[in-house]
């Protein structure tokens, strides 16, 4: 390391103040203190902070506990295809035919995303920002195996200008910049990024009656239809494609990082680890949308139960319950985490009975809640995207509330919006606005209670 640190110190002169290469400064800087930790000091007068881990460390943290994403993805990009083609392959070359697909999408996104930063920090004269060590790997994740590279470029572009050089660069942006890119694709391209296209299959033939579907495109059909979700799982083209055990670990199509909640949990278990996680926000979403599946499921079975649907009498005094119980939370709990997350659980229940107010039972509400848990990009975006520590909520109680909005939301999006079945880019982009909002409120109502007990005294 010691030779390392003189051949960077020898290459720092063109670029240091009054060099030949001084415009690209900070360019440098970036690189040198990737590297190494910055050669920097606090002032002598001021707050002292002494820590371990600088910004770069902590990006490089997320990066780490998405690397079992990434890996697993690479295989199951070569094994969807395996699968389709009916070819046998081997281990190494499902994870060669992987590389070959995954690689360049990542390549691109760093590329164009790098340069796009180097280009803002030379014209600010500003240190390079390092949120982009992170958002360089989830846009790739959450891309499938068949976007066009020259999509992934576009995208990058559109989420590191508009989406977070606009509002002043790392740190400062509104919402999370990899699911900005997704959604800039999904309104501006849908055809290269919904339907079936989430198995690469090249000059390959497919065999017979294979179908690309997800199984969330699998369970919006069944709206339509009429059919059982779990009927439509078994009935796929192949057998235990989509058994539970089969779409925990992750061996279906989908984005290339998002489909194993396995993956996802261990990248979970990384991140709250060394906290750079919240695992508040992670507890939250996962129990918001279960709560709100767990209520849907209920209300499909009803009529097993009771012989007819609701009636609206019924559904009513449940609406009225709904908001008694969100207030009573909200006015009569004094431990401000357990208030928010009890208000966060009324607003799941007001919205479901809201919406089941003149909504008879479809075959969606009908899939059995772990379900929502284990389908889709859920796992990936309650862990890596909704815990953002720019764009999610930053109190402690305000965690709760905004954790379980983005899984009441998910599944509200899945059940009644057959045309996008996921749910979860869009809920956390929503509540990414609502965020602060949410903390305005935490610290206004913390405000007031210090407030009465000077008061008090």
């Amino acid at each position: 390391m010691a030779s390392l640190r003189e051949l960077v110190d020898k290459l720092k002169v063109p670029f240091q103040p009054g060099g030949k290469l001084e415009k690209l400064h900070y360019v440098f800087d970036g690189f040198d203190t990737f590297l190494f930790v910055p050669n920097e000091t606090t002032k002598p007068k001021g707050a002292q902070i002494r820590d371990a881990v600088d910004l770069k460390r902590l990006m490089i943290t997320v990066v780490i506990s998405m690397i079992p994403c990434l890996l697993f993805g690479i295989w199951n990009v070569g094994h969807q295809h395996d699968l389709a083609t009916g070819g046998g392959l081997e281990l190494i070359d499902k994870i060669l035919i992987g590389l070959k697909i995954t690689l360049p999408i990542v390549i691109v996104s760093y590329a164009v995303g790098l340069g796009i930063e180097f280009l803002f920090t030379t014209l600010k004269k500003e240190p390079i920002n390092e949120g982009f060590l992170v958002t360089g790997m989830l846009i790739p994740l959450v891309m499938p195996p068949t976007i066009p590279l020259w999509q992934v470029a576009l995208a990058t572009a559109f989420a590191v200008v508009i989406g977070k050089e606009a509002f002043g660069g790392t740190g400062f942006n509104v919402l999370n910049v990899a699911l900005t890119a997704r959604a800039f694709l999904y309104f501006a391209y849908p055809l290269q990024i919904s339907g079936e296209v989430w198995t690469y299959l090249g000059d390959a033939t497919t065999v017979n009656g294979y179908s690309g579907a997800t199984a969330l495109a699998l369970a919006a059909q069944t709206v339509e239809q009429g059919t059982s979700v779990v009927s439509a799982f078994a009935g796929n083209w192949m057998d235990s494609m989509f058994t539970s055990f089969s779409l925990f670990m992750g061996t279906v199509p989908g984005s290339i990082g998002e489909t194993s909640t396995l993956m996802a949990l261990i990248g979970a278990l990384i991140l709250v680890a060394t906290g750079v996680g919240s695992w508040k926000i992670i507890v939250a979403t996962f129990g918001g949308a279960f709560i709100t599946a767990a209520a849907f499921y209920g209300s499909a079975n009803y009529v097993e139960l009771f012989g007819e649907y609701p009636g609206m009498a019924v559904r009513i005094i449940l609406f009225i319950l709904a908001i008694a119980f969100t207030v009573g939370f909200g006015f009569l709990v004094k431990n401000k985490e357990i208030k928010y997350a009890g208000i966060g659980v009324g607003v799941s229940l007001i919205l479901f009975t809201a919406l089941v107010m003149g909504e008879a039972s479809n075959s969606y509400m009908a899939m059995p809640p772990y379900y929502h848990l284990i389908i889709g990009g859920l796992a990936f975006g309650a862990v890596f995207m909704a815990t953002d520590p720019v764009s999610a909520a930053h109190t402690e109680a305000g965690k709760w509330l905004y954790g379980i909005l983005i899984g009441t939301i998910t599944v509200i999006i899945r059940v009644f919006n057959p045309a996008y079945p996921e749910g979860i880019m869009l809920a956390i982009l929503l509540m990414n606005v609502m965020a602060p909002l949410i903390d305005f409120y935490v610290v206004k109502e913390n405000k007031k209670r210090r407030l009465q007990r000077v008061t008090a005294v």
